[in-house]
């Protein structure tokens, strides 16, 4: 199998150049580092005797955030060595800005081809290399098997399209997923499918829920963001928690109409992509209400009824204002959703349409309790969105309820870090 991905794997990457020209040219950053892509690591210098070095790999920006607790708790063993890599320009960026004091040291991922990712295990020679989420390079996972090292996937999960397809390769992918000796899934949904591919999961929960922030009863603290965001003495915050096109329409509209009715509700919108800042703002612009787009760095003032968050890595931080949430990526044409843990975790009401497919464990959790609700449609997005500002007793019940869902599913970093450790000393 991995002498056709080395053939294949090279001509597909030349058809799809200009498409990922344009993302890179588009996203920018792509520079820095460079020569990493191509395997030219940093040389490092031989490990002390004892220890163990992992490579730990993370892409997206959730990625990269939900594995800060692992990598300190990893860390704390006292016996090991972190060398963290990741794929974009943006997971770079916050890579090096959040876990400097956890990783030895923080790269760029090699392009996954032999002579790149050869090369670059010359340099970092691990002794474990771990994958996040949906992380499955076949080149670096042959790299491990034909050098003896362990191969660990965290926080695993399979998407409906992602395990479509792995059905539709059953055979493929099973060779391809046992290139891991440990796969730790990251809910039961998760572990069922990976066993309908044909391999053996641990279940060890979602990562998410442990770097989430928990809801706090400072007062004080909640209001200094609110007015820091230009919202003081409002009523009702909403957050468009990673909104893609034309949900940003909605919400804007749905304020606007709340507002025309005597509502004192706010819009604090955090588009999934910051790329998307020029044309986010021109909508916002367009809809006539006051607003201010935070990555121009001066001061939100007071009176702003829409707050344009086109910044990365704050959305943790930021949900802390919001009263309710709506989850971006869940009405159509989008499919999959973004994730309602953060939402949940800060005690947050959830709205969100009937395309969350990534979460839908979560979901069917949260709806059944009653912390969060589920429209069909831009219609019932809006009347749910609506009920929850004018009533301001069920929406904290619901943020309530949310914030205990989120603290009895904590854990999974101390689960997931004791059986990576015991296994790797095992092997070791």
């Amino acid at each position: 199998m991995i002498w056709a991905y080395r053939i294949l794997f090279p001509i597909l990457l030349v058809l799809a150049l200009p498409y990922y020209l344009w993302r890179m040219v588009r996203r920018g950053g792509y520079g820095t580092d460079f020569a990493q892509r191509l395997g030219f690591f940093p040389e490092l210098a031989p490990k002390a005797g004892g220890r163990r070095r992992f490579w730990v790999q993370a892409v997206s920006v959730g990625e990269i955030q939900a594995i800060g607790p692992l990598l300190k708790r990893l860390k704390a063993a006292g016996d090991v060595e972190i060398v963290l890599t990741t794929t974009t320009s943006t997971g770079y960026r916050l890579a090096r800005q959040l876990h400097g004091g956890s990783a030895d040291i923080i790269g760029i991922f090699p392009v996954d081809l032999w002579p790149c990712s050869a090369l670059a295990w010359n340099r970092i020679r691990p002794d474990v290399i771990v994958l996040a989420e949906g992380e499955i390079w076949p080149e670096h996972l042959a790299q491990a098997r034909s050098r003896g090292v362990p191969a660990a996937l965290v926080n695993g999960r399979l998407s409906d399209r992602s395990f479509a397809r792995h059905l539709r390769l059953r055979r493929l992918s099973r060779t391809l997923l046992g290139g891991f000796s440990l796969i730790c899934a990251g809910s039961e949904e998760d572990a069922r499918r990976f066993r309908e591919i044909g391999v053996e999961p641990v279940t060890t929960g979602n990562l998410k829920f442990d770097v989430a922030e928990p809801a706090h009863d400072d007062g004080s603290a909640r209001n200094s963001l609110r007015g820091s965001l230009g919202f003081a003495g409002c009523d009702c915050i909403v957050l468009g928690s990673s909104t893609w096109p034309g949900e940003e329409t909605l919400l804007l509209r749905t304020v606007a109409r709340l507002r025309a009715s005597g509502a004192d509700v706010r819009l604090l919108l955090t588009p999934r992509h910051a790329e998307r800042r020029e044309e986010v703002a021109r909508t916002v612009a367009e809809a006539g209400m006051p607003w201010h787009q935070r990555s121009t760095g001066s001061p939100a003032p007071q009176g702003t009824v829409v707050h344009l968050a086109d910044t990365t890595g704050e959305l943790r931080r930021l949900t802390a204002a919001a009263d309710v949430a709506f989850c971006g990526k869940s009405l159509p044409p989008n499919e999959g959703g973004q994730t309602p843990v953060e939402a949940a975790a800060a005690g947050v009401a959830l709205v969100y349409g009937p395309r969350m497919t990534n979460f839908r464990e979560m979901c069917r959790e949260l709806e059944a309790s009653g912390a969060a609700f589920r429209a069909e449609n831009e219609e019932e997005v809006a009347a749910l969105l609506s009920r929850l500002v004018r009533d301001g007793q069920s929406r904290r019940s619901a943020g309530t309820i949310a914030a205990a869902w989120c603290a009895r599913n904590r854990g999974a970093t101390e689960r997931t870090a004791e059986i990576l450790l015991k296994a790797t000393a095992q092997a070791s």
